[in-house]
């Protein structure tokens, strides 16, 4: 296959990357790999600055008053963690939703197995998200936490968090927010919209290497740590230092990960996450709309109206999501992803348990032809399907 790579997985992993992101990791290896925090050298000072610049871009994207409220993790899922486990304890309820990936279920299960936790899934409403009235109607005297993901892994359906944060607020429950898919591509403000813990991946709509992501965690809430181990402070005490950051950040950081991470925070704050979504939306738009008028082919979640982030599921009849994958990456030098996306209440939502569904997620750096193209290439598996059948 000698065609160039048509890139539609940015809902895992976004590709390719801002050039700045590369080079601001290479100048960092070079000239700032100590280990941060653990030493008063030169190149130490220069890889505690290189955390210290990204926790401050990322407290202007998120409108976070101070810095050191952000603790840096390997990813979205390890920030959930850290925030479940460290949060709940013994008796305590949670309302999570429907839509939720597996870095929300998994974790609230494993602790309803081990310390007794109470769990309510909502479903969701008409539109795909979370229905405000049973959510309201689930909060119990012993509900300590809402948990939601601010867009769907499988349909990009938009949580109303404003709406979702006045509810918690007026019942004195805090709010955990999943920004898997919306950190770099949605305006949030936590303190508008009354997020308590807001955990994001740093290789998504950030722009930055896997291996890098976070949690906010708001100032009056205390969390036990989830690892305990070496800081750089208070290391005569036998405990875990209480000062943050370092309370949660135990071990060598990813300082070079971290540095590429601050490059693609300072590109999304310069194009703004108005302008990288309203792109986004335009290309979700025109891919939803020409795969709309395949035959055969069944889109997932709500229509082109509703407001969403850039991803579409969908379904090719008579064709396994699995095999339709395999063609569009060997055929046409298309990359998709295929399966349940870590989401199985989300496929039991949409019907589609038995059988997944193939995920085409376009990014910013994607272009209009290359939506043609992935229409174009549905079109002629469908009909080459229809023609086989006959």
């Amino acid at each position: 296959m000698n065609q160039p790579l048509i890139y539609m997985d940015n809902a895992a992993t976004s590709w390719p990357k801002p050039p700045g992101v590369i080079e601001a990791m290479e100048k960092c290896m070079r000239e700032a790999a100590a280990n941060p925090g653990r030493g008063s050298h030169e190149m130490a000072v220069k890889a505690s600055r290189v955390l210290f610049e990204g926790r401050k871009a990322l407290a202007k994207l998120f409108r976070i008053h101070n810095p050191n409220d952000i603790a840096f993790t390997l990813n979205t899922t390890h920030a959930l963690n850290l925030a479940l486990m460290g949060y709940l304890r013994p008796g305590d309820h949670v309302i999570t939703s429907s839509l939720e990936h597996n870095s929300v279920r998994r974790p609230l299960e494993a602790l309803r197995r081990r310390i007794g936790i109470e769990v309510s899934y909502v479903k969701t409403n008409a539109l795909g998200t979370v229905d405000l009235a049973v959510l309201r109607e689930e909060i119990r005297p012993t509900t300590k936490l809402i948990a939601v993901t601010h867009s769907s892994n499988l349909t990009g359906t938009i949580t109303p968090l404003e709406e979702v944060g006045a509810i918690a607020k007026a019942k004195g429950v805090k709010l955990l927010v999943d920004a898997a898919q919306s950190a770099g591509v949605l305006d949030i403000d936590v303190g508008a919209l009354g997020i308590d813990m807001l955990a994001f991946p740093g290789h998504k709509g950030l722009l930055g290497p896997q291996g890098t992501g976070g949690l906010y965690i708001h100032p009056d809430l205390e969390l036990e740590p989830l690892m305990h181990g070496g800081t750089g402070s208070a290391s005569e005490s036998p405990e875990q230092p209480s000062a943050r950051p370092d309370r949660y950040e135990a071990g060598t950081p990813n300082t070079v990960g971290i540095a590429g991470l601050t490059e693609g925070v300072k590109f999304v704050l310069k194009e703004t996450t108005e302008r990288i979504h309203a792109r986004e939306r335009a290309l979700t738009v025109q891919l939803m709309e020409g795969l709309m008028a395949i035959p055969g082919v069944k889109l997932l979640g709500p229509g082109p109206g509703t407001e969403r982030t850039a991803i579409v599921s969908f379904l090719m009849e008579g064709l396994d999501p699995s095999e339709a994958s395999f063609i569009l990456d060997r055929q046409f030098g298309i990359a998709v992803r295929s399966g349940f996306h870590c989401t199985p209440l989300g496929h039991s939502s949409e019907g589609t348990t038995e059988t997944g569904a193939l995920r085409a997620s376009p990014g910013y750096f994607t272009t209009e032809s290359e939506i043609v193209s992935l229409i174009e290439a549905v079109r002629d598996i469908t009909a080459a399907m229809r023609g086989s059948a006959n």
